[in-house]
C-alpha cells in the first residue's frame, strides 16, 4: 500500500502545485513509482505535465462513478479539468460524499509506492475527499502577513478530517514557501510557525524564484529547466523521505545530486 499525501494550502499562490511537480520528480529519481492527482478543477498541475487538454477520463469521472481510477492515469499523473469542480457539485448530495476518492483509489495505491494529491486552493470537500483518502498532509504556505491564520485554518481542515473520517492522518510537515529568507518578514513568518508547530516545520525553505512558474509554463521540472534551483526540492524530498522513515531512499538523493546540480552547488 502506498503512502499517500495530500499537499495543501489555505489560498492559491503559495507553490502548492510546484511543490507536487517537483516532488514527483525527486522522488521517481530515487526509484519510487510516484503518481500525482490533480485535485483542482484550475488543472494547473495537469498542464505541468503537459497532459492533453482533451485527455479523458479524469478525476471527474472517477468520482462520478464513470471511470475506474486506474483508467485515468495519464502517465505519471490524474488530470483535472474545469469538470472536476461540477463533479464536486454533484458529490455533495451524496451520502459517504468525504470518502469517494479513498474508495476509488483503492487499485492505484497498490500500483504505486507514493501519491501525491495537489488539493484546491480552498478548504472544501474535494480538499476533505482528498486528506480522508491520505496518510499523510503537508501543508504549504508563504511568508505573507496572514500566512499563519491560513495554516491554522488548514489545521481545522486537517484535525475534522484525522477525528472525524481518518484517525491514521498523520502531519508529515509545514513548508515555508516561495519565500525571500533576507527580509525580516520572512524570518519571522518561519519562527512563528515554529513556534505554533514545533518539529513539524521542514527545515527546508522553497526560495522564491521565477524560475518555478518559467518551469511550469514549459511543462518541465525544475531539475530538468534549471537544475540550481531544484536543491530546494531535493533537500524537501530528503526530509519527506526521512519523515516517512524511507531512510534508505533518501541516501539515494545524494546521486540525485550529483547527477543535477551544477558543479558550483556541490562544493
Amino acid at each position: 500500500m502506498s503512502v499517500t499525501i495530500a499537499v495543501l494550502s489555505q489560498k492559491g499562490g503559495t507553490g502548492k502545485t510546484t511543490t507536487v511537480r517537483s516532488l514527483a520528480d525527486v522522488l521517481a529519481r530515487t526509484g519510487l513509482d510516484v503518481l500525482a492527482i490533480d485535485a483542482d478543477p484550475q488543472g494547473n498541475l495537469s498542464d505541468y505535465f503537459d497532459v492533453d487538454p482533451a485527455a479523458e477520463p479524469t478525476l471527474a469521472e472517477v468520482l462520478a462513478g464513470q471511470a475506474k481510477a486506474v483508467d485515468a492515469v495519464h502517465g505519471q499523473v490524474i488530470p483535472a479539468n474545469l469538470g472536476l469542480a461540477e463533479s464536486e457539485l454533484v458529490l455533495a448530495g451524496k451520502i459517504g460524499r468525504e470518502v469517494t476518492l479513498r474508495n476509488a483509489l483503492r487499485e492505484v495505491k497498490r500500483r504505486h509506492d507514493v501519491i501525491l494529491i495537489d488539493c484546491p486552493p480552498t478548504l472544501g470537500l474535494l480538499t476533505v475527499n482528498a486528506l480522508v483518502a491520505s496518510t499523510h498532509a503537508l501543508l504549504s504556505t508563504q511568508a505573507q502577513h496572514f500566512s499563519l491564520q491560513g495554516v491554522e485554518q488548514a489545521m481545522e481542515i486537517f484535525d475534522l478530517a484525522k477525528d472525524t473520517l481518518n484517525p491514521e492522518l498523520e502531519l508529515l510537515g509545514v513548508l515555508l514557501n516561495i519565500a525571500n529568507m533576507r527580509t525580516r518578514h520572512a524570518r519571522q513568518t518561519l519562527e512563528a510557525l515554529d513556534e505554533r508547530f514545533p518539529g513539524k516545520v521542514f527545515n527546508t525553505v522553497i526560495r522564491q524564484s521565477i524560475a518555478y512558474a518559467e518551469s511550469a509554463e514549459r511543462a518541465r521540472p525544475i531539475l530538468e529547466y534549471r537544475p540550481e534551483r531544484g536543491a530546494d526540492y531535493i533537500a524537501l524530498a530528503e526530509e519527506v523521505l526521512t519523515r516517512l522513515g524511507m531512510d534508505d531512499r533518501a541516501r539515494r538523493l545524494e546521486q540525485v545530486r550529483q547527477d543535477t546540480l551544477p558543479a558550483r552547488l556541490l562544493a
